[in-house]
């Protein structure tokens, strides 16, 4: 087996697990065999001294069609 690993950044107003949770259900719409994610970074967004924005780096891991 081989697998590829893609980059994506989610971002949630709601916290960093929606952030990533977000960015897994968006690749799966486009990428099949996916097998499991790692977070590699997490950022936000501020506006008017609040936090507004969650933003989650995930690398997605996804087995390769032979």
């Amino acid at each position: 087996m081989v697998q590829k690993v893609s980059e994506v950044v989610g971002t949630s107003t709601q916290g960093f697990a929606k952030a990533a949770e977000n960015a897994v259900h968006t690749a799966a719409k486009t990428v099949r065999n996916l097998r499991w994610f790692r977070v590699t970074d997490l950022e936000g967004s501020v506006k008017d001294q609040k936090i507004s924005e969650y933003h989650a780096t995930v690398k997605i891991y996804f087995d390769l069609e032979e």
